[in-house]
């Protein structure tokens, strides 16, 4: 029987390790943290609970003109307010239950789950805690934590990291965000819903430089609306809790106060002194462990999945990625990772969610395509529960009229995204996705619609 040994409870390692006992391996796992690792206990389960209650908000203050009417008075923001001490728990509340669940599957599975900071001592051993375990495969998911710069430090009070923010007994008044990627943007999206004051700075021209940018801008577009500010071409250099509050020093020169500041500027593997040097395995210069697309280390017998690899900071990926070390490590069918086919999602409000290429390989003539934007004002769904900020884009091939990508802007577009996923995996052309029924009325039916636009007419002529 073969053994493995993984490193980490997170999604890279928890999933690896039931596909493992599913093929017959002796499993054994260690974590320093409960089942479910960072993404189920401080980052993704909790920010997309707090995102759930703000998306509740956000659907009661602006449902005045659906003829919602709260107290006696149209439906507005002034009456929605948010209890941040019951949100905080019920986030804390599901994490736990989540971490819970995990542990009942692998333990059905009979796991064996060590708890406590593992240590690689040589090939084939790893001591955690007290014991020694030994392997014939291992596999390493030790995720990331927040980075932190000299002069930006979180203190846990009023400089927060977004680990942090589930300790809140207070709404902040006026939050700084530092940082305008996808948990920068998501938490200004969320904690404006809340009630706060918010300002997001941006390092860059725009907010999420590194998502579609029409999404970007339609983003921008729905912040200014809800009343955020959102300061580009910024750069923090400092932050200070002044006892009562924090000040921001920008760059600039220019000094920005408020009651609270949460700090997301990217993160870290956690890749130090578990012992790598133990067994040769070879990172890169940002520490993250370098992997092929099965997963696999510089070292025979050792893989890497999730944050720790810098491949893609998503859970779905870390998922992936541990689960095909173990098809590969253990002999069955494996096809490797393909990244044109990953769904991704900000969960900001609207939602941002995207697949295969890019806006940007576009631009710069890395892929030839032809690109259709659909508003989705003209969509009836959209219009009946008053939510037409947003838009369907398609990509498609101009020689085969292949799917290629596309990006979805609205409410829910991490399910909308789904059929375009389908559409790039499966290779479907525009014709087969538009002839394809939908229901009406849908926001799916913008899709189809897209894809109906892209035909291309090809009519003989004598």
């Amino acid at each position: 029987m073969t053994r493995v040994l993984i490193i980490g409870g997170g999604p890279g390692g928890y999933e690896a390790a039931l596909v493992a006992a599913q093929l017959g391996a002796k499993v054994q796992l260690v974590s320093d943290a409960a089942m479910g690792g960072a993404t189920v206990l401080t980052d993704c389960v909790p920010s997309k609970t707090l995102i759930a209650t703000a998306e509740a908000i956000t659907t009661t203050s602006e449902s005045g003109e659906l003829g919602v009417v709260l107290a006696g008075q149209t439906a507005s923001a002034k009456q929605v307010s948010a209890d941040l001490v019951q949100i905080n728990q019920r986030i804390k509340s599901l994490a736990l239950a989540q971490s819970a669940d995990i542990t009942t599957k692998l333990k059905a599975e009979e796991i064996e789950i060590f708890l406590g900071k593992a240590q690689i001592k040589g090939p084939g051993v790893v001591v955690a805690g007290d014991t020694e375990l030994n392997f014939d495969v291992l596999l390493i998911a030790t995720g990331a934590r927040p980075r932190v710069l000299e002069k930006i430090k979180p203190d846990g009070e009023r400089i927060l990291d977004w680990q942090q923010l589930y300790d809140l007994t207070e709404l902040p008044k006026k939050l700084i965000v530092i940082g305008s990627g996808v948990t920068g943007a998501e938490f200004a999206s969320a904690y404006n819903a809340l009630g706060s004051e918010v300002v997001l700075i941006s390092s860059r021209d725009r907010v999420l430089p590194s998502e579609d940018p029409d999404a970007a801008t339609a983003l921008e577009n729905v912040f200014a609306r809800r009343g955020m500010e959102v300061i580009n071409n910024a750069r923090a250099v400092s932050v200070i809790n002044a006892g009562s509050g924090v000040e921001i020093e920008l760059a600039s020169g220019e000094k920005i106060s408020g009651s609270h500041a949460l700090v997301a500027i990217g993160s870290l593997p956690n890749t130090q002194s578990i012992g790598l040097e133990a067994l040769g395995v070879s990172t890169t210069a940002s520490g993250h462990i370098e992997v092929d697309r099965v997963s696999r280390t510089s070292v025979r017998n050792v893989y890497a999945a999730g944050d720790c690899t810098g491949i893609l900071p998503l859970a779905s990926v870390a998922a992936m990625q541990g689960r095909i070390a173990m098809y590969h490590a253990l002999g069955d069918a494996v096809s490797p990772l393909d990244l044109q086919t990953v769904s991704s999602n900000v969960f900001t409000d609207p939602e941002i969610a995207s697949v295969g290429i890019t806006q940007q390989m576009v631009d710069a003539g890395e892929v030839a395509a032809r690109v259709l934007t659909l508003s989705l004002a003209g969509n009836a769904r959209a219009k009946m529960h008053g939510q037409t900020d947003g838009f369907v884009k398609l990509f498609s091939s101009p020689e085969s009229s292949r799917i290629l990508g596309g990006v979805v802007v609205a409410r829910n577009a991490s399910e909308l995204i789904y059929p375009i996923a389908i559409a790039v995996e499966q290779r479907l052309t525009t014709d087969q996705l538009a002839n394809t029924f939908t229901v009406y009325p849908s926001l799916t039916g913008s899709i189809a619609e897209a894809a109906r636009r892209l035909h291309r007419v090809n009519i003989g002529t004598e």
